[in-house]
């Protein structure tokens, strides 16, 4: 099986209203996925880990901020060029909307559940105890 960079996406500020630990849990549930593409071979991303330290380097300080809209579409504009697939999360969320309307421009791939991506499959069930 070839190694894909698969962009992960999902809401990240929708529905938020921009309290930060809603962000915080928009983002959690976006790097869940990182671990299973990850131990099937490929190479997750999700843009918000190259757009937020940009963010925060251009002065940005509140996720409102103005150069957050100007950094995180953007970024995963860029970030597709590169990517072989797209991981869409469930949630409402324009940029994943969008995001998946690039791949599919691109003639990449979208898949709406992990297990569909290639090699990841339902989760190896835990070994039976033995013993003691």
């Amino acid at each position: 099986m070839t190694s894909l960079m698969i962009l992960i996406a999902g809401p990240y500020r929708s529905g938020t209203r921009n309290n930060p630990a809603r962000i915080a849990a928009n983002l959690a549930r976006l790097e869940e996925a990182s671990w299973p593409l990850f131990r099937a071979g490929h190479v997750p991303m999700v843009s918000e880990w190259v757009a937020l330290p940009v963010i925060r380097s251009a002065g940005a300080v509140a996720p409102d901020d103005d150069l957050a809209d100007q950094v995180l579409y953007p970024t995963a504009q860029r970030l597709l060029a590169h990517c072989d697939g797209v991981l869409r999360l469930p949630g409402d969320s324009r940029g994943a909307d969008q995001d998946v309307a690039t791949a599919r421009e691109r003639g990449l791939p979208v898949w709406f559940r992990v297990e569909d991506v290639p090699g990841c499959g339902p989760a190896p069930r835990p070994a039976a105890r033995t013993g003691p």
